[in-house]
């Protein structure tokens, strides 16, 4: 069985750990891998040649940065079916969806080739007589990214090419159920030109997280992934002086108004709920409902579609199985179960279960589900207030535009939403009010482009600064003032010094 290694100064490095962890195909429920998991001793090895590369890297100037960025980019495009399959294999998304994976990735890289702009300071002259301030922005030396199955590839190009741009190492630990990627993007960084050790991949579980968060030559550390283990990375490495941005959980809402396009609805959501099988961050998971009759003519309109959804391989085009499906399977058979035990949940409090995607379950190999969508789901019910990150759509009924924006502020989450109208005063009076970071106006999954920053609100984000754009640089790097004056001789001066 193929072995997944670390990939450490510019090679792969086989951990002497003797744990593993099985890497499976969920299409097929096979085991298609074993990926080391890595001992802290070895983290701290990562880190130590980390270290000792960051310094020569970050005096490379930024227009040469950008240019083996440049070069990396070409060679991700160059590479993108392979890297597609890799990730459908592992992951299970369809095919063109891991293409899309890669192309919101390449954004942000694309966006710190444009690094030796971003990185310009300011300057005042004649702040006092004869004296000028100038600020410079600075690496802040050895960067780690810990990243979530869902996007392998989009999530650490989210970190990474940032933090190498600005002149840190980095080191990424992605997770142990998709790992294969990160050594393709590591292998592509060498090929490009970024010198051994400047960026370095670590596999492992929760022992090498916390010998990553924790080590005192690691100074930043980016995470996305569940809420109760954002809020422990945030916590953690901050009480070590770390700087964390750690992005959390989310229970994304779409307020549907009575004067909204029913079929545009209709469309928007069965992508924004049921693509990558809901295991996305920005999935929508609640669609939140003015009125019952645009609720009885939404739902209606759902239904079959939500039934007829193709469910297989997402390989399915690509092995000549027929058109390509909408949607793979979960991540894992756990994870399957999970979902399942969420839809019960539903049916025992008194959710109306239009369509039921648990009869999938049972056909076949691989962790399939199919779509299901509830009807007249309360804020009170385990499958409204928590994440279920699976193919579920609840439909919540409110009486007026005012009660469905309470309870979406009312959420513990506030990562994404959306407003499907065609009344341009509510749509500018939600966007004002709402409690989300990331808002929509007929626009189902509001992921910002990558020269503005991704990140949401409340207990979906820890930290203060978010990932790429502005705040990834802000994030990634330093700022120092300098203060100058360069006097003729002066006597010595024991008062506070000020401006004259």
């Amino acid at each position: 069985m193929q072995r997944i290694d670390n990939f450490i100064a510019g090679q792969s490095v086989a951990s002497q750990s003797g744990r593993s962890s099985r890497v499976m195909n969920p299409a097929t429920g096979e085991a298609i891998a074993e990926v080391g998991l890595s001992t802290a001793a070895e983290v701290n090895e990562a880190v130590a040649i980390a270290k000792s590369a960051q310094e020569a890297w970050a005096a490379v100037t930024p227009l040469n940065r950008a240019r083996i960025l440049f070069r990396f980019k070409t060679l991700v495009e160059a590479h993108k079916d392979e890297l597609a399959a890799l990730i459908t294999t592992e992951h299970g998304k369809v095919y063109s969806d891991a293409h899309g994976e890669l192309v919101r990735g390449l954004e942000v890289v694309e966006f710190a080739c444009g690094i030796p702009h971003l990185l310009k300071g300011e300057h005042s002259q004649n702040v006092g007589t004869s004296v000028d301030s100038f600020s410079v922005m600075q690496p802040v030396g050895v960067c780690t990214g810990i990243t979530p199955f869902n996007f392998p590839a989009m999530v650490a190009m989210w970190m990474f090419p940032v933090a190498l741009a600005c002149g840190n190492s980095f080191i990424l630990k992605p997770s142990e159920k998709d790992p294969s990627l990160s050594l393709r993007l590591a292998q592509l960084l060498k090929d490009a030109g970024l010198p051994d050790g400047v960026f370095n991949v670590v596999q492992g579980d929760k022992t090498s997280v916390d010998a990553l968060i924790t080590h005192p030559d690691v100074a930043a550390v980016s995470f996305v992934g569940s809420t109760p283990i954002a809020e422990y990375i945030y916590s953690t490495a901050s009480a070590k002086g770390k700087r964390v941005q750690a992005l959390g959980g989310a229970k994304n809402h779409l307020l549907v108004m009575p004067d909204a396009d029913l079929d545009g609805v209709t469309g928007a959501l069965m992508g924004a709920a049921y693509g990558a099988a809901g295991e996305r961050c920005m999935a929508i998971s609640v669609a939140v409902v003015v009125g019952d009759d645009a609720a009885d003519r939404l739902v209606a309109e759902l239904a079959p579609k939500v039934a007829a959804l193709r469910v297989g391989s997402g390989l399915a085009a690509l092995d000549g199985d027929g058109p390509e499906n909408e949607m793979g399977p979960v991540i894992s058979e756990a994870h399957r179960a999970t979902i399942i035990d969420y839809i019960d949940s539903g049916v025992a409090a008194g959710a109306e279960l239009v369509v039921d995607g648990r009869a999938l379950a049972s056909q076949g190999p691989g962790y399939f589900l199919g779509g299901s969508l509830f009807d007249r789901v309360t804020p009170q019910m385990r499958i409204y207030r928590e994440e279920i990150f699976g193919p579920v759509l609840a439909v919540v009924r409110v009486p007026d535009y005012e009660t469905g924006l309470k309870l979406i502020n009312e959420h513990e989450y506030g990562n994404g939403t959306a407003i499907f109208t065609q009344n341009g005063e509510v749509a500018r009076d939600f966007g004002h009010r709402v409690q989300a970071g990331m808002v929509g106006v007929n626009v189902p999954i509001p992921v910002p482009m990558a020269f503005h920053s991704f990140g949401g609100w409340k207990r979906s984000v820890f930290g203060p600064l978010n990932m790429h754009g502005p705040d990834g640089v802000r994030f990634y790097t330093k700022m120092k003032t300098i203060t100058a004056r360069w006097p003729k001789s002066h006597g010595a001066e024991f008062v506070m010094p000020t401006m004259k």
